[in-house]
């Protein structure tokens, strides 16, 4: 059995540029109908995807994940609000940590594990222009230094 969390659906490479990660979760996608059909071929975008908390439940925002195509009226609202499966104490964990200044919940990814929509959210603190300019020339000099051994 291959491990799908390698190969992951769509991911969120501009939350690892805009935001530095704390610490990660995973958490259970519920998707209704035709929307966890959409999800395997791929037609999932987390760019400007937030979870927000509220009730003791924690919501994915502002993803889009396109109709399916063979789907017809069953076919639900690709923007609309979906709920992530996580422990109380990993609610009461995030709600605890967003209450400090600059602290935010992104998703990083969707992948299936079993067959079932996983999402790997990112508490994150954001970065300032500095930050991501030196994180930049960071990743910049690691690959000259890969290049340089790889040529040798």
């Amino acid at each position: 059995m291959n491990n799908t969390k390698d190969k992951p659906l769509a991911q969120n490479r501009k939350a690892r540029y805009d935001y530095e990660i704390v610490e990660t979760f995973e958490a259970g996608l519920v998707l209704k109908g035709t929307e966890i059909k959409s999800v395997r071929k791929g037609k999932i975008n987390l760019q400007d995807g937030y979870i927000s908390i509220y009730g003791g439940e924690a919501w994915l925002k502002n993803v889009h994940i396109s109709p399916y195509e063979q789907g017809n009226i069953f076919n639900h609202d690709p923007l609309r609000d979906r709920k992530l499966l996580l422990h109380k104490r990993e609610i009461t964990k995030l709600i605890n940590e967003t209450k400090q200044s600059g602290m935010t919940i992104v998703p990083l990814k969707v992948y299936l594990v079993r067959g079932r929509a996983k999402v790997l959210i990112g508490l994150a603190k954001g970065k300032t222009k500095y930050d991501k300019r030196n994180s930049l020339k960071e990743q910049q000099a690691k690959r000259d230094i890969d290049r340089t051994l790889k040529n040798r």
